[in-house]
């Protein structure tokens, strides 16, 4: 099967300037070692670079839109958008089954369904526009494709701890200014470090916590001053008008 390749630049909304390295991606090791005398190199260690920089891009990505939640919550969607399943997700996305190169052998015995095969292409396409147009150029390409899968996998169900966006949602919602945290004190040797935060609303203390990092006493104390907000008398709030709402 032959792979057009301004059809699939397209498709990837990326024009390469050495189209030899798109090619070089989409060579899988059976089509290689069937085609010795016209293919010089397979996608194996395109797919080894790809890793390294897909891992990179998704831990940005993460950071930057989910800047509050917890690293071990943060470690979780990584690993959900690493892994094979996710990455054959992508590679489906982008038609990559379609022109992924096969041997005779690996195609009858139904390579392009494989997870293996089309997560390692996948990794490979991502080393090749990273080489060709850059980390930015790479980020790019990945950009839609992470927000399609993180609603797809709904990704927002890994957010139900983290009460510090929950509380903020909330204050936005009902136009009012967002928490305060300060971190009061720390207790313990450098080593072994707990850091008291407290949470204030207009100047108002809505509650205290303690955790072994400062994200964590914040996510903490956020979550008492929500279990403590429909007690507070504060006009602003009732019982009624009390809703959170995870992001769509």
């Amino acid at each position: 099967m032959k792979t057009n390749i301004p059809l699939f630049e397209k498709k990837l909304g990326y024009s390469f300037k050495n189209k030899s390295l798109l090619v070089q991606a989409l060579t899988h090791s059976s089509y290689a070692y069937e085609n010795t005398q016209n293919v010089e190199s397979d996608n194996e260690t395109l797919e080894f670079l790809g890793d390294s920089v897909l891992g990179l891009i998704i831990a940005d990505y993460l950071c930057t839109t989910y800047p509050d939640i917890s690293e071990g919550e943060l470690s979780k969607l990584k690993s959900s958008a690493a892994k094979t399943s996710s990455l054959s997700y992508f590679s489906k996305k982008i038609k990559l089954d379609k022109n992924i190169l096969l041997g005779k052998g690996e195609e009858r015995s139904g390579g392009r369904k494989k997870m293996t095969i089309l997560a390692g292409a996948f990794e490979a396409v991502v080393a090749a526009i990273y080489i060709d147009g850059g980390f930015d150029a790479a980020r790019n390409f990945l950009l839609s494709l992470l927000e399609s899968l993180f609603k797809k996998i709904k990704a927002d169900s890994y957010m139900i701890n983290n009460y510090k966006s929950a509380l903020q949602e909330y204050l936005q919602k009902e136009n009012l200014p967002a928490p305060v945290y300060k971190t009061i004190t720390t207790i313990g040797p450098d080593h072994r470090k707990n850091f008291v935060v407290e949470v204030f609303f207009e100047n108002e203390s809505l509650a205290k916590a303690k955790g072994n990092s400062k994200k964590q006493a914040e996510q903490k104390a956020a979550q008492k001053a929500l279990k403590n907000f429909l007690g507070r008398k504060m006009k602003a709030f009732t019982s009624d008008t009390f809703i959170i709402k995870k992001k769509k």
